[in-house]
């Protein structure tokens, strides 16, 4: 199943392996990433299940751009990111990225992602 032709909702949670093909990239490198950079912050269920919020993929998605397009080193990116010299909307998602992702704000999708960060929650909470 891909990631555009998922039947999720748009702001849906998305595991490490339909960010992967998204993105275009092995899972072992999100992984890695997960390591190198302190923002890149999945939740992780049961067994050590991940999974990226929509925001989460925009970051990613910024991070793969510095590294593999524009030639930063790993090194390089974690400098921008401490130093600041990447504002806060670098890893927001613009209006049209949204569009891109099959985002908008309309009042029940914003209702399907609370009510879906409500259950993970409740998830969360009877493992504790």
């Amino acid at each position: 199943m891909s990631y555009e032709k998922s039947k999720k909702s748009p702001s849906a949670f998305r595991t490490i392996s339909e960010v992967a093909e998204k993105l275009d990239l092995p899972a072992h490198v999100l992984r890695f990433w997960e390591t190198k950079f302190s923002q890149v912050r999945p939740i992780k269920r049961g067994g050590g299940r991940r999974y990226y919020r929509p925001e989460d993929v925009q970051l990613l998605s910024h991070i793969r751009s510095l590294l593999y397009d524009e030639g930063y080193t790993i090194k390089g990116v974690q400098k921008l990111m401490r130093e600041g010299n990447l504002k806060k909307s670098d890893f927001t998602p613009s209006s049209s990225d949204m569009s891109s992702l099959g985002l908008n704000n309309s009042k029940s999708e914003l209702q399907d992602a609370i009510d879906e960060l409500r259950a993970l929650r409740e998830e969360i909470n009877t493992h504790r």
